[in-house]
């Protein structure tokens, strides 16, 4: 898998720091996007949180994603990777994300309005500052005494004593930025199935074994919900939901003495064959929100779902893409249809464009508010076809002229690379002889044969509408004369 060399810079290292003005929690930012544009070290918020003790324990939940490996954790045994979690401010939160090495876990924790007390929200996205004192500080927290939060330097002029910044640089692995990509995807498709008491949650979670390193995760099981409770099962029953790898969860128990309630999401499409699906839990804390979405199973991460491919595939979605970039602002709530009127594009094109934005990082689902959001990452759009080759392959046969229609039946390449792409009368689905299909059934989204069917079938479509069009229009000058 292709690694990045990411470079953070920061002024300092972030630390819990006590004063005769109490504790305060100061996070240092590297390499922001801002209204004003890039800047080195962005300053985003200054004031207190209205409940630290809860808060501490969800941002250590978030590095502790960030740091950990859930799937054959032996491979990184001796081996202490911190990826720094992202954080956007978008003027009445803060969110900060990360993803596990595995890249099978996503965490973001929203710092909402209510938890919030001093100035005003700025705007942008940035890396903060993740280290080992700093995680054991943030353990360390509890009590009722109020907790300053910045997030950016307080003075822009400060550097450390020697004069020089405090810089790390870390692999980071390709697949997280396609990560945030597919989990966008994926949680718009997701549906609440259950809501209980942070208690009925705990006591679930406590009769899970514990992630040791030489636990892969593997096992999967399924909670039913019945009222007020979670009902586990070890197989697939009507009206369950799936927990795959659920000792996965297992960061959410020192959180959880905090919460209120917890929601669990699950996709509202059927599941596969054997049961498993992704599945998000949300916990309810003062003034936040901590959610943890997990893979469809421990072994694979989110970055293989090939969720966007299809709208990738569309021939306007780039355009489009562009289109709608100019209208974002780090908005906390994406209103599609507002959206829509102010591209001048149908909500359909819109939601193209925000996934093809979202594999360049741009864009996320917020799942109780049921709406994407905006944050920025430091890649270009233009490069999500390098980062999915299935597209790239499809693109190629196509110009290769090697796909041939024949009604519901399309033959895909040649010799003894040929493959038969079937459409079923019914649903209309796609399906595929060959062996990708034959393997995840399209659990992990289209075949490059499937996608390349699409285009040109996509494009026969789009030509023959054009000639209707311009009839009609010819039609109604007639009319006129």
């Amino acid at each position: 898998m292709t690694q990045l060399m990411q470079a953070y810079s920061y002024l300092r290292p972030s630390a819990v720091r006590d004063s005769t003005a109490g504790r305060a929690l100061a996070l240092e930012t590297s390499g922001g996007a801002t209204p004003a544009g890039e800047a080195a070290n962005p300053h985003f918020f200054s004031g207190f949180l209205t409940a630290p003790a809860a808060a501490a324990a969800a941002l250590l939940a978030v590095a502790d994603v960030a740091a950990a490996r859930y799937y054959q954790p032996n491979q990184w045994a001796g081996i202490r990777a911190l990826l720094d979690p992202v954080a956007t401010a978008d003027g009445d939160r803060l969110r900060f994300e990360s993803f596990s090495g595995c890249c099978g876990v996503y965490a973001r924790l929203d710092v909402l309005a209510p938890g919030l007390d001093g100035d005003d929200v700025g705007h942008g996205t940035t890396n903060v500052d993740v280290n080992l004192p700093l995680r054991r500080a943030l353990a360390g927290l509890g009590g009722l005494d109020p907790l300053h939060l910045t997030l950016g330097p307080e003075e822009l002029t400060v550097r450390t004593f020697d004069g020089e910044f405090v810089e790390k640089r870390v692999p980071l692995p390709e697949r997280w930025l396609r990560g945030f990509a597919e989990t966008q995807v994926l949680a718009a498709g997701f549906a609440l199935r259950a809501e209980v008491p942070a208690a009925e949650a705990a006591a679930m979670l406590r009769a899970l074994p514990p992630l040791t390193r030489r636990s892969d995760a593997r096992t999967t099981r399924w909670v039913v919900p019945a009222g007020h409770t979670l009902r586990p099962t070890s197989r697939p029953a009507p009206g369950a939901v799936c927990l795959p790898g659920p000792e996965r969860l297992l960061t959410l128990r020192t959180v959880l003495r905090h919460a209120t309630t917890v929601r669990v999401y699950a996709p509202t499409a059927p599941a596969a064959a054997d049961g498993t699906a992704a599945v998000a839990w949300e916990v309810g804390l003062p003034g936040m929100r901590l959610t943890l979405m997990l893979s469809q199973s421990a072994s694979r991460g989110f970055s293989g779902e090939g969720g966007v491919l299809h709208d990738l595939a569309t021939g306007a979605a780039a355009a489009d893409a562009e289109r709608v970039g100019e209208l974002l602002a780090w908005q906390p709530r994406i209103d599609v249809a507002e959206l829509s009127g102010q591209a001048g594009l149908s909500a359909d094109r819109v939601r193209a464009a925000l996934t093809m934005l979202g594999t360049s990082g741009q864009i996320g689902y917020d799942l109780a508010e049921e709406a994407y959001f905006h944050r920025h990452l430091p890649y270009h759009v233009g490069a999500a076809e390098t980062r999915n080759p299935r597209l790239r392959g499809a693109r190629a046969l196509v110009a290769n002229g090697s796909v041939r229609l024949d009604g519901t039946l399309a033959r895909v390449g040649t010799g003894d690379d040929a493959h038969v792409v079937r459409t079923d009368e019914t649903s209309g689905q796609l399906s595929c002889t060959c062996f990708w299909w034959a393997k995840y059934r399209g659990g992990r989204g289209p075949c490059r044969h499937v996608l390349a069917v699409g285009m040109v079938r996509g494009t026969a479509a789009a030509a023959e509408a054009t000639p209707n069009a311009a009839r009609s229009n010819t039609a109604r000058s007639e009319t006129a004369r």
